[in-house]
């Protein structure tokens, strides 16, 4: 295991939970709940950003399976979320802007966020072999969740406003971005420039080669299954905030104390999976965490108070943070090196295109019954089909290995 690698791959997770959690917590409820955009249509953001992933990410991935250049690309999404998300900051911030306007730099923010995983997680197999990927891969989701707890606290003092937490959050992002952005040395530098014809040498090849590989791989039954339960805790995870309002109605500084638990219980999550993983199995760990899933979720949608659905949010953290870091772990052991940025560009997708059906999902419904308590509630019960579903799919489904043809 490289360590030198491995501090500066953690602490680049490190510094995008930070954005992330703030722009979870706050500037989800600044923009439906004070803004006045619909559930909807804040859903949408999503399902739209996912769409423009679909259409770039593969592409991108197969360019640097092939020529290099990851950290290039990595370098370019998180400026782009840098300066997205600060202009969406700083119009919610000074007020009076067009709602629509900060609508579609958030949108930008979302894109360029979910792009910089393409090139970051396959970035998992030059720090640690095999045998040891499931622990760095749990240390990964480590530096998220301690990311995630520390954006909360630093932005404690600002949460007189939704909106004033976002711009201290962009601006440590990216200064502690940095480090990953200058120093991480990747093994495969990029061998040659970005043209329109090597775009279009790679969007053909892409056609080919995605059947070949939906066709071929072993991964392809965890990645089916990774976008069905995905599927569901990213939608959740968009909404919580939004969810604690309009059912519970308890304050910003609550929800920022729940969600901080939340976070930490996520932290140990990820590093027990971890070590489980590498002892009983990634595939059955995966297994167990789903289990847990099907039983708590259903219990967080019916709770009669906050005290109720504190206590079982705050276990699903530990759910919540080893399902990410095992599954990531159990793809990498799945894909050969040659298709490692390939086979992650669609776990990306997978992990992300679950913010098109299921934020869909979740808006449509509302959106019918209305914003009432009960209405959300049911909605959250929902979520738990698509959770059902991948593991279904993860339990019957299996593929021998085959030649996947270039």
């Amino acid at each position: 295991m490289n360590k030198r690698k491995l501090f500066l791959w953690s602490l680049y997770d490190f510094a995008n939970s930070i954005v992330f959690i703030n722009f979870l917590l706050y500037f989800a409820q600044w923009i439906v709940i004070d803004g006045g955009l619909s559930d909807f249509w804040y859903n949408a953001i999503f399902a739209i950003a996912t769409v423009l992933l679909f259409l770039s990410a593969p592409i991108l991935a197969a360019y640097t399976d092939r020529h290099g250049g990851r950290k290039f690309f990595l370098n370019i999404s998180t400026v782009g979320t840098f300066i997205s998300y600060g202009m969406a900051a700083l119009l919610a911030s000074i007020g009076g802007a067009n709602i629509f306007v900060v609508a579609l730099l958030f949108l930008l923010g979302q894109y360029f966020y979910q792009l910089s995983f393409v090139f970051y997680n396959p970035m998992l197999a030059e720090i640690a072999d095999k045998e040891h990927r499931s622990r760095a891969s749990g240390i990964g989701q480590l530096a998220n969740a301690c990311g995630q707890a520390v954006g909360i606290l630093i932005t404690l003092p600002f949460v007189y406003s939704r909106t004033a937490p976002l711009l201290p959050a962009v601006g440590v992002f990216f200064a502690l971005a940095l480090p990953m952005m200058i120093f991480f040395k990747e093994d495969k530098l990029r061998e040659r420039k970005v043209s329109m014809q090597t775009i279009k040498s790679e969007t053909a090849d892409f056609r080919k080669k995605a059947m070949a590989f939906f066709a071929a791989s072993i991964a392809t039954p965890v990645l089916v299954a990774f976008f069905f339960f995905n599927d569901a805790l990213i939608t959740i995870s968009n909404n919580y905030s939004i969810y604690m309002e309009r059912v519970f109605a308890v304050p910003d500084m609550t929800k920022s104390i729940l969600l901080l638990a939340i976070i930490v219980m996520s932290a140990v999550g990820g590093v027990v999976a971890g070590w489980l993983g590498d002892r009983i199995g990634l595939l059955k760990t995966l297994k167990i965490i789903l289990f847990g899933w099907v039983i708590t979720l259903p219990i967080i949608a019916l709770a009669p108070n906050i005290i109720v659905f504190s206590i079982a949010t705050i276990i699903v953290g530990l759910l919540l943070g080893s399902v990410f870091s095992t599954t990531r772990a159990y793809v990498s052991t799945l894909l050969s090196e040659e298709e490692m940025g390939y086979g992650f560009s669609f776990y990306t997708i997978c992990e992300r295109f679950a913010t098109f059906v299921g934020p869909l999902t979740w808006g449509s419904m509302i959106g019918l019954m209305g914003t009432a308590s009960s209405s959300y509630r049911i909605v959250m019960g929902t979520m738990n089909v698509f959770i059902i579903l991948g593991f279904i799919i993860l339990v019957i489904w299996k593929k021998k290995p085959k030649v996947i043809i270039a």
